[in-house]
């Protein structure tokens, strides 16, 4: 895929989901593109995700998509899944401090 800007556009609460709107424009091309990306309403109401951090989560999983398809575009409307939301709780979990040193 040419070079591509990402834009996040918004989010609306759509029945048991949130659906956050990115636009993608390319170099090379005239018109933008529009993803819908879609985050389970209950990845929020049983915090495993912060509702701040929808927006980056889809985000990063539409540069995923965007890198994988090789040939073509993704679909427009993606869905993210339970393991994309802990591998991100995962990878922005705080750091585990260990034990203070004695006399510190």
């Amino acid at each position: 895929m040419p070079a591509a800007h990402v834009e996040y556009v918004g989010f609306s609460t759509r029945g048991a989901a949130r659906e956050y709107t990115l636009r993608v424009r390319q170099e090379a091309a005239d018109e933008p593109l529009q993803f819908t990306l879609i985050i389970p309403y209950e990845a929020f109401t049983s915090r495993r995700v912060r509702y701040q951090d929808g927006p980056e989560i889809c985000f990063l999983k539409l540069q995923r998509a965007l890198v994988a398809c090789v040939e073509g575009l993704p679909a427009a409307r993606l869905i993210v899944t339970d393991a994309e939301l802990e591998d991100y709780r995962t990878a922005h979990a705080p750091a585990q401090r260990g034990p203070r040193p004695a006399g510190s």
